[in-house]
């Protein structure tokens, strides 16, 4: 079997967490950006001995490597991964794999109609609290659900200013939530119906730190209604994340603060609370997320653990709530959109 070889796009923080995976599953990694960080960030590595280069442009990198990995703000995500498929590579993309779930559909067509692999990076269903909550739900454990509540939140990003800006990352609720979207589906099934609200003011960072807060309540097909609640706070806000299931026969609940193996892990420079969740006391949910991603399509492994359509309805519910936030209007899903 040849080396595994990933290009890498984007060389921030995401790439970051992404890279120590890659080395760790022994690829050869090539980085392309378009403003020249690739050959900081590649140099940092090469002085370890790493396999880590620079690509001089993407149609060099797209002929030569095994799959890509892209790791650019969302708005880049759409035109990256068409160009990727159309070369015939696999593709893991990080969330959200596009801001509207029409551009989401576009990206999983062509991978259909390429016969390549696409997995969204849906990085928390592999973080081993909400792995053993989707194990103990699907063992019944729980009985029937009926009311998930989900909250995330931490200080807000500061390093990149397209995070803040509404039209290029979605907002709190398609660029945060939309990991608790994504998981309140994952466990209690197809959404049907979203109302979602939003207070304060997103505009673009660096400038002063406001509060963001977010709620959508999600109605699933099964009946089960989940609660997400979404934060970006001051310079002090410390990480959290927190879930609280309650079905028919009994409870599960988690606090990340509450666990000393979590930790927020800078990748860069970055202000203080700010950062990517991790644990120390666990294997990186990025290594699993991409070993997942690599068996499903090299070693003739099981289906990955986020499927493609998994990423376009997370996209399509975020849609809907920023849509009801905006309108103050509740937001059917189309049963055709299922």
């Amino acid at each position: 079997m040849p080396p595994l070889h990933i290009g890498m796009l984007g060389a921030g923080g995401i790439a970051r967490a992404h890279l120590p995976g890659w080395l760790a599953l022994g690829a050869r990694v090539s980085v392309y950006t378009v403003d020249g960080s690739a050959r900081k960030l590649a140099a940092e590595y090469a002085e370890s001995g790493h396999a880590v280069t620079a690509a001089d442009d993407l149609g060099g990198l797209l002929a030569g490597v095994t799959a890509v990995d892209i790791c650019t703000p969302t708005p880049t995500h759409r035109e990256l991964a068409l160009a990727a498929v159309a070369a015939g590579r696999h593709v893991v993309c990080e969330k959200p794999l596009a801001l509207t779930a029409r551009d989401a559909e576009e990206i999983a067509a062509a991978a259909v109609a390429s016969g390549v692999r696409l997995h969204p990076a849906h990085v928390v269903r592999y973080f081993p609290a909400y792995a053993a909550l989707r194990t103990a739900v699907a063992r019944g454990d729980l009985g029937e659900l009926a009311v998930l509540r989900f909250t995330r939140g931490g200080a807000r990003p500061q390093w990149a200013p397209w995070f803040g800006d509404p039209a290029q990352s979605g907002g709190v609720i398609m660029d945060l939530m939309i990991h608790d979207i994504d998981i309140a589906r994952w466990l209690a099934g197809d959404v049907i119906r979203v109302h979602a609200r939003t207070r304060g003011v997103e505009h673009a960072t660096r400038t002063p730190a406001e509060v963001v807060t977010a709620t959508a309540v999600l109605t699933h097909a099964s009946g089960a209604v989940s609660h997400i609640n979404g934060l970006w706070g001051l310079p002090d806000q410390r990480f959290r994340t927190t879930f609280r299931v309650a079905g028919a026969d009994g409870l599960l609940h988690h606090d990340s603060t509450a666990v000393p193996g979590f930790r927020i892990t800078a990748q860069g420079v970055r202000a203080a609370n700010e950062g990517i969740p991790t644990s120390p006391m666990t294997e990186s949910p990025f290594l699993a997320e991409l070993r997942d991603f690599v068996a499903s399509w090299r070693l003739g492994g099981p289906e990955p653990r986020v499927s493609t359509r998994d990423g376009v309805e997370a996209v399509r519910i975020a849609e809907a709530a920023v849509e009801s936030s905006r309108t103050g209007r509740v937001i059917e899903i189309e049963e055709a959109a299922r």
